[in-house]
């Protein structure tokens, strides 16, 4: 890319501010954001000057290092075209010229356009005053204050001044509003710090309504239980014990204290034996007791601000959001339902209560924040971050505060939504990933999850019986984490943090590591796949929010991306003969099943229209199994032909965590899965055909497994093991 190019100052386009450090565009009320190669296109052209720039010029600057195509260049500027609301024919923004290339030919400055200079403009015949910083398409000041002063005054002098510093003043507090003054971070001075420090991981905290209690799930035990105790004194107590299965749930908010603090609710969910989620209620006095049943089929909620009503969400298509009375034991009032296979999480009402925030989106890393009126109609979205965002609160009657992952992958970090002004801002106060954050009734106290996150990469040989924890290998990498192994001839591909963002690395038996892709050009979004020789990956490459699929030689050369417009999800899977490269990909807002020849000279073919991610063909070359549409926490396992014809198979389920799956060695029958508990998963092999299932390892408890491949031999299995070690902390406010 263009070096410097997203650190450009922004600048203004024929009154569209630019700002490329944020890849957007935007004039009054109007933001568009663009892809990064996009924006570095428009800041080639911008400093050309007006001189026209061949394609060849701009391929060298914005694609240094890389074999892409011209198409590649022209979605760039249908893309700045789109959001210049530009027309190719009529150009007034960017101009091309036919056999030579390209040029900008609207004005280009450093400084905001002053409105009808000097500082005034005729209206009816009178003088109206703009102040000269205003920029184009804010907001004018409301007549209604001019009129007020005018008539407010008692002679034309005073009527005249008053009206000028009613419309200086109006002015100037709506261009504060839209885009004037610098925005103030809400956690500026507050005090931080640690409640716990136990060994291993706390989760999911929660206060009281007087800021004085803390619950939070932690692992401290071994088993994943719910602990309480007092802030500020160290002093905790095991609630749980071991007696509720499954307390570990990042996605959705498990603990709350009752309005009273009196209670702590806990929500879980198990399956049945015909794999249906059943969501199970738990409260337990805060002085310690017997836990009891609470109501069913109720998974999160939050209680009004009157403590009269609740909202809540069933593990149910869509997930469902209903308003009943708080005596009420279900039902109620439905108010919203998402498509089935998209999600709605994290249900608090807003302090006026009449509207419900939520989280919606693909679990888990493709979600935003919503809004709804709590009589229900459409949803109005409010934030464009399309990535891992959890645990909304409302700090005050002007900022909502969240979590979210950043654009390169790291975090989750604290935002702050301003509701006035319609903006994210990331809290910098709070400089360390957080997991989870809730805060008192009175949000003068933040309880929150400090995550340091490890990840480690294992080796294990495979045999006719379930191979134990004691041959399980950690395998010694240079890098601080890795994640997502792929076996090749003599070496291990995998993903590696590089400056915050994932990269991807090949380590070499008896070698350092290898950068055979830097997260600087684009966070490498999900597990690699290698040709069954071994020679080349392919892997998936996501900057601001879009994703790309590319291909690279095993030893790190020849990277390119392949020439398509698919906007790409999860992983990928080459065909055995390395001609086909399956991936899934989103069309009409859902991800399908597509394969693309590697060499891209063809487009893409669509296998079928199911709700499909992370194929795998079979050694065979004859179909490709896939994981289907999650509801709650099951997943489907899907199967269609290599030519997009149907495919039939048992009834087959995985559970939240891991979606990978592979094939061991050559047999086209014999399908390799992570199966159990979402804190502990074991691998299984099912015979596709059959469905029937035998247990391929019993390693034991440790952290959780994610990601995995098998030699194509199917005699090694190698796993990443990911824990997030973390602490409560307390976060107090001033002022």
């Amino acid at each position: 890319m263009a070096a410097g190019a997203l650190s450009r100052p922004d600048f203004w386009v024929a009154g569209w501010l630019v700002r490329p450090s944020l890849a957007r565009i935007e004039r009054g009320g109007d933001v568009v954001h663009v892809t990064p190669r996009s924006m570095a296109v428009l800041v080639y052209l911008a400093e050309a000057g007006g001189r026209v720039v061949s394609r060849n010029q701009l391929l060298d600057a914005v694609w240094p290092r890389l074999e892409v195509t011209q198409d590649a260049l022209s979605q760039c500027i249908v893309e700045l075209r789109k959001a210049f609301h530009d027309d190719a024919k009529r150009a007034t923004v960017i101009e091309t010229i036919p056999r030579l290339g390209v040029r900008l030919i609207a004005p280009v400055s450093n400084a905001p356009p002053v409105l009808n200079p000097p500082n005034a403009s005729p209206i009816g015949g009178r003088v109206r005053l703009v102040p000269a910083d205003v920029a184009e398409g804010a907001p004018a000041p409301p007549p209604s204050l001019m009129l007020r002063a005018a008539r407010l005054a008692g002679s034309p002098l005073v009527a005249l001044a008053s009206v000028v510093v009613a419309v200086l003043g109006s002015a100037a507090f709506w261009y504060a509003q839209e885009s004037g003054l610098p925005w103030r971070d809400p956690l500026a001075g507050a005090e931080f710090a640690r409640v716990t420090d136990f060994v291993g991981a706390e989760e999911h905290a929660a206060v009281s309504a007087d800021g004085r209690l803390v619950a939070f799930v932690s692992d401290r035990d071994g088993a994943w239980d719910v602990w309480l105790g007092q802030i500020g004194t160290g002093d905790f107590q095991n609630l749980t014990h071991g007696e509720i299965p499954e307390l570990h749930n990042p996605a959705v908010r498990m603990l709350q204290f009752s309005p009273d603090g009196t209670q702590v609710r806990i929500w879980t969910k198990t399956t049945d034996p015909a794999g249906r989620v059943i969501d199970h209620g738990w409260t337990v006095p805060v002085v310690g007791g017997q836990l009891r049943r609470d109501v069913e089929g109720i998974s999160e909620l939050d209680w009004s601000p009157d403590r009269a009503r609740v909202v809540y969400h069933p593990s149910a298509p869509g997930d469902p959001l209903y308003i009943m009375e708080a005596d009420q034991t279900g039902g109620g009032h439905q108010i919203y339902a998402a498509a089935a296979g998209i999600h709605c999480h994290f249900p608090i009402w807003s302090r006026d209560g009449k509207s419900v925030y939520f989280v919606k989106g693909f679990v888990p890393d493709e979600m935003d924040l919503w809004r709804i009126d709590i009589g229900g109609g459409p949803p109005e979205r409010l934030t464009q971050h399309n990535a891992r965002v959890s645990f909304p609160l409302q700090l005050d009657e002007h900022t909502l505060l969240y979590l979210a992952t950043a654009p390169d992958g790291s975090g989750p970090w604290l935002y702050a939504y301003d509701l006035h002004r319609r903006r994210s801002h990331q809290v910098k106060a709070a400089s360390h990933p957080l997991t989870s954050i809730a805060a008192s009734a009175d949000a003068r106290r933040l309880v929150a999850t400090e995550a340091r996150p490890a990840a480690t990469l294992w080796r294990v040989t495979l045999g006719d019986s379930a191979a134990s924890g004691v041959n399980a290998e950690q395998i010694s990498i240079p890098t601080q984490r890795g994640v997502s192994p792929r076996l090749g001839p003599d070496f291990i591909a995998y993903r590696a943090p590089k400056a915050g963002t994932d990269s991807l690395w090949r380590r070499a038996n008896g070698e350092g590591a290898t950068e055979l892709w830097s997260g600087v050009d684009g966070r490498v979004a999900a597990g690699p796949e290698l040709t069954e020789d071994g020679q080349r990956l392919a892997f998936v490459v996501q900057r601001r929010g879009v994703s790309r699929l590319y291909v690279v030689n095993a030893d790190g050369s020849a990277p390119r991306e392949l020439p398509s417009e698919l906007d790409v999800r999860g992983a990928p899977a080459w065909s055995p003969d390395g001609e086909w490269i399956a991936i899934a990909a989103v069309r009409d807002g859902e991800p399908r099943l597509f394969k693309i020849r590697a060499s891209g000279d063809k487009p893409p073919i669509a296998l079928g229209d199911d709700y499909a991610l992370d194929p795998a063909w079979s050694p065979s070359g004859g179909f490709l199994v896939y994981t289907g549409r999650d509801v709650g926490t099951v997943l489907p396992i899907r199967a269609v032909n290599a030519d997009g014809t149907p495919r039939r198979l048992p009834e087959l389920f995985l559970h939240r965590g891991s979606r990978r799956l592979d094939f061991l060695g050559g047999d086209d029958r014999s399908l390799v899965i992570l199966k159990g508990a979402l804190s502990q998963k074991e691998f299984w092999v099912v015979d596709v055909e059959s469905g029937a299932e035998r247990p391929l390892t019993r390693l034991g408890p440790g952290a959780v497994i994610g990601d995995f491949d098998v030699s194509p031999d199917g005699q090694t299995l190698v796993f990443d093991r990911v824990s997030d070690e973390s602490d409560i902390v307390r976060i107090d406010l001033s002022g």
